[in-house]
């Protein structure tokens, strides 16, 4: 479809909805609701829209002055007023052609955010919970809320594998991109010699999904309880509050031991249950959207190397988009992350219009 025709659907499509509800007293309450929101999420493009057909006005009023008027006073003040035209347009059509973009409809949910230690042992482990402190430094300075699901340390600070959810404005847009394995290039604490290890974790984001996105039954769900383990295996609980659920027709298995009570534990193991569920069945169905993540930035899958982190060199190396920042400290203390990820998502945008443009 022409540029021109998918801007004249918008602006049908935003006449068709506030029409309706201006003019039909016998719609109900669902669906003024949804014709509410239609006309409001496009309530702003048409305004763009305006801006993009009075700019363009400008140009063929200002090319006409030019070319039939024999005043040259008048020519220059349309000279003026074209260059000036000229220069607002292409701004206003790309704000315009980034809000024709298909919406991801997952990027307004929560998260769970999971992260595992890789390849490296006790290093790998204590590069895990420096990655986690980092998302928790930047879901902080983001006003976001993190709550810790599961975890499973070492008994010198590092971090096995933890499971956490993140709630915000914006949070699966922008952590989505994070998924994948992060690596280390550092001398250990623990290294006598001064040798670089290298060392990796693995970060999985997935949407927070709610109990009516995806059905989970009863007769398919293994439920298992043990005493919650510490660092190092010991226990640190007389009950056996701690629990793991089995989800047996796909053998996803979940477990929470955060709580002291069994029925909070319960709750938080069905909440990560379902967001990876749901992310099973999201692959599944939609393969072309696995096909353009991969052809952007990254399919997101936990075995692909994403980012290094080398601290000799103070350099954070994102792979994806041959990205090279060198200020390690900042990004791995959160308050620079953004530097990462606003290009990620930029790519990611370019790469979705380039593909809306050859359709």
């Amino acid at each position: 479809m022409a540029f021109e025709d998918k801007l004249a659907q918008v602006v049908r499509r935003h006449e068709e909805a506030t029409g309706r509800l201006s003019t039909d007293p016998t719609l109900d309450p669902a669906t003024v609701a949804a014709l509410s929101r239609e006309a409001a999420e496009l309530g702003p493009l048409v305004e763009r829209i305006g801006e993009w057909e009075k700019a363009k006005t400008d140009i063929a009023e200002a090319e006409a002055i030019i070319a039939e008027s024999g005043d040259a006073d008048l020519k220059a003040l349309a000279q003026e007023e074209l260059y000036a035209a000229r220069d607002r347009l292409p701004g206003i059509e790309a704000a315009i052609r980034l809000a024709l973009l298909p919406k991801d409809a997952d990027d307004a949910r929560n998260a769970i955010l999971e992260v595992r230690a890789g390849t490296g042992g006790e290093e790998a482990a204590l590069f895990a919970a420096d990655l986690f402190r980092m998302y928790q430094r930047y879901a902080a300075l983001h006003g976001w809320r993190m709550e810790v699901l599961d975890v499973n340390e070492t008994g010198i600070g590092g971090i096995k594998e933890v499971v956490a959810s993140v709630a915000g404005a914006g949070v699966f847009a922008r952590l989505k991109f994070e998924s994948g394995v992060h690596r280390v290039q550092r001398v250990p604490a623990t290294e006598a010699g001064g040798r670089i290890h290298t060392s990796a974790a693995t970060v999985a984001v997935l949407p927070e999904v709610e109990d009516v996105d995806i059905e989970v039954k009863d007769s398919d769900l293994r439920i298992d309880t043990f005493r919650s383990q510490g660092a190092g295996g010991q226990s640190v609980n007389t009950t056996d509050s701690a629990v793991r659920i089995t989800h047996l027709p796909t053998g996803v298995v979940v477990q929470c031991q955060d709580e002291r009570s069994q029925v909070k534990n319960k709750v938080k193991a069905m909440k990560v249950l379902r967001a990876r569920l749901y992310e099973h069945a999201r692959s599944e169905k939609d393969q072309s959207r696995a096909a353009d993540r991969r052809a952007q930035v990254g399919s997101g899958d936990r075995s692909e190397r994403i980012r290094t982190y080398n601290f000799p060199q103070g350099r954070v190396t994102d792979h994806r988009i041959n990205l090279t920042l060198y200020k390690i400290d900042q990004i791995v203390d959160g308050s620079c992350l953004d530097e990462v990820i606003d290009p990620l998502i930029a790519e990611d945008q370019a790469a979705r219009l380039a593909a809306l443009e050859a359709e």
